[in-house]
């Protein structure tokens, strides 16, 4: 059961990369970049979260960038909140 919620957290953060995309694409405003960026990067932790649990279980264990990249997911938006707020 928790490999479909790992799979369904990285569906939804791809979900939500895609249509903030779109909406700055469309409208040009930069907080919607920001967090278009920060939901790529929750994308790709997700993914390494399943690569991590699901496929490579016991051989490899990728908890230190998983760690990594979110940190640097929530940077961007923190960045894109406080270059807004300038």
């Amino acid at each position: 059961m928790a490999e479909v919620v790992y799979f369904l957290c990285a569906l939804t953060s791809l979900s939500c990369f895609v249509l903030l995309f779109r909406a700055w694409r469309g409208s040009g405003a930069r907080l919607l970049f920001w967090s278009s960026m920060c939901f790529a990067g929750m994308t790709v932790n997700n993914t390494l979260l399943v690569l991590d649990k699901v496929v490579f279980p016991t051989e490899v264990d990728l908890g230190t960038w998983r760690l990594a990249v979110a940190l640097a997911a929530v940077l961007l938006l923190v960045f894109g909140l406080v270059w807004e707020e300038e």
